[in-house]
């Protein structure tokens, strides 16, 4: 029987050398594979009350909208820094090179909501970190972090463990 990982393309020395990039459009594309990562996605989270799922941009718009469905909740979604059309809080976040901003609608969330956030990868953690912030800015709380991938050399789940935050993710990867 075949695993999600299964359904994941490798591509070495993208977007640069000694880079391995793990391609979910191919697990995205297969019916199966797809089904099959949304419900593992919710499975742990099975019979929790969740109000919303936020999505970090992009990928993390697939798989939340799958699982806002599945849920019949609805979906918020945590975009790069200019893409939402009302008003807006934002919250920066350290690269490799540099810096970025993210943002979300400064009512797309209410107090006391419990919100899922998903994303296809989870690395170093800083733009997850960085959507916490926004959803918990908003007073609502997040009740999990849910992932297709992790890479646990760059730290991603340790650092969102280190603020308390349940984190799931459907596979790992070794290096970058």
């Amino acid at each position: 029987m075949k695993t999600v990982q299964d359904y994941i393309r490798t591509i070495p020395d993208f977007p640069h050398a000694g880079i391995m990039f793990r391609d979910v459009t191919t697990l995205f594309a297969d019916p199966r594979g797809f089904r099959m990562a949304i419900d593992q996605l919710l499975h742990p989270y099975a019979g929790q009350p969740i109000d919303r799922v936020v999505g970090l941009e992009a990928r993390g718009f697939i798989l939340g909208g799958a699982i806002a469905h599945q849920l019949s909740v609805g979906f918020v979604p945590i975009r790069k820094k200019g893409k939402l059309p009302a008003r807006t809080i934002e919250q920066a976040y350290t690269l490799e090179y540099g810096e970025a901003v993210v943002e979300i609608h400064d009512d797309a969330l209410q107090p006391g909501e419990r919100v899922l956030m998903v994303d296809d990868l989870l690395a170093t953690g800083g733009t997850a970190e960085a959507g916490i912030k926004l959803i918990e800015r908003l007073g609502a709380q997040v009740v999990g972090c849910a992932f297709i991938i992790d890479l646990p050399e760059l730290g991603g789940r340790a650092k969102l463990e280190g603020l308390g935050m349940d984190v799931h993710a459907l596979c790992a990867y070794d290096g970058h």
